[in-house]
């Protein structure tokens, strides 16, 4: 055992020898205090998030033709599309909407979507008309009798990832009732007129629309957005453009979450432009969607554990070796010096 002592590194001064020093004290103090301080900040960082942003190509996923295709095969051709939207002057009766041309009107859109992903139409609520209206000071019983007049849209269906359309707008029967009473003055139905013959005020509210799965770090630019026809009809066409950006989301400790990121353009297409174009578009909302051929992967992470661990190491030894090394160089010039001097 003896032969072993030559390579101890860490020679132990003998506690007759060793000098405390009031001057020592103070520097030992200095430096604990810059370690303490090097050390706190290096926990801060490794508690703070480092984001990273890559783009690549998107996976090809080819659509299922078939609408009876077990679900099983549906999986990854599909995606959720939630829509919530309060149209506060239009009756549900007048109400129609469509996907990809197959309207509620025409019988094709419950051919294709069935319950339970499918839409409803039922009477906006208190806190829905009065979001759509922009109207908060009428008390709820003026606003019970004025919101049976609106109409809410709400439901969810499952979509192929291609581009597509989605319509909510006027019903062709009660676009035709409503031109021609203004047009002639002739009523072609029996039922009690909904507009009370004027156009139908197609202002409404997008409550919520979304693709897929959120996506937690960005906002979602179809929510909370009001379109209002502020012309003197109330006739218009809001048309939404939407670019859906693939997206993995990835978070510490977490599993990657496949989202979809929406950029989105719009505008409001006056009565002028469609009777010009002869566009067989009826007043509301159109909403066109499509999806990006490049994917966004968004990973979140700390830095590693044993880099932190020896990092911390790194801190605590270096200070106190390189304080020593200043303190001995030091004390030893003062030393030769003073020398010198005698």
């Amino acid at each position: 055992m003896a032969p072993l002592r030559s390579f101890d590194a860490f020679a132990k001064p003998i506690d007759g020898i060793r000098e405390r020093s009031v001057t020592g004290g103070i520097i030992t103090l200095l430096a604990s205090a810059t370690a303490g301080l090097l050390l706190l900040s290096q926990i801060i960082v490794y508690l703070q998030v480092q984001t990273r942003h890559s783009m690549h190509l998107a996976d090809s996923v080819p659509s299922v033709l078939f609408n009876n295709a077990s679900p099983k095969k549906l999986l990854g051709h599909r995606i959720p599309l939630r829509v919530h939207v309060t149209f506060p002057h239009l009756h549900c009766s007048a109400l129609d909407y469509s996907h990809d041309g197959n309207a509620l009107s025409s019988g094709k859109f419950e051919h294709y979507h069935k319950a339970p992903f499918t839409f409803t139409k039922r009477k906006p609520t208190v806190s829905e008309y009065k979001e759509s209206t922009k109207n908060g000071v009428e008390n709820n019983r003026a606003i019970e009798k004025k919101r049976s007049e609106g109409c809410t849209l709400l439901g969810t269906l499952q979509v192929p990832r291609v581009g597509g359309t989605i319509s909510v707008s006027v019903s062709p029967d009660a676009w035709r009732r409503a031109t021609s009473l203004l047009s002639f003055g002739v009523d072609p139905s029996k039922d009690p007129d909904p507009f009370h013959g004027k156009m139908p005020n197609v202002t409404h509210l997008i409550h919520d629309i979304t693709f897929g799965a959120p996506f937690p770090p960005g906002d979602n630019p179809l929510q909370k957005t009001h379109h209002v026809m502020d012309n003197e009809s109330g006739v218009a066409l809001a048309n939404v453009a939407v670019k859906l950006v693939p997206t993995t989301y990835k978070r510490t400790f977490y599993a990657a979450k496949e989202t979809y990121q929406a950029s989105v353009s719009r505008h409001i297409v006056q009565p002028e432009t469609l009777a010009a174009q002869r566009s067989a578009l009826l007043p509301g909302l159109l909403i066109t969607y499509d999806f990006t051929p490049l994917a966004v992967r968004h990973v979140e992470s700390r830095e590693n554990w044993f880099v932190f661990l020896s990092s911390l190491v790194g801190i605590v030894g270096g200070v106190f070796v390189t304080v020593g090394l200043v303190t001995g160089c030091l004390v030893n010039s003062v030393q030769s010096v003073a020398k010198k001097m005698d």
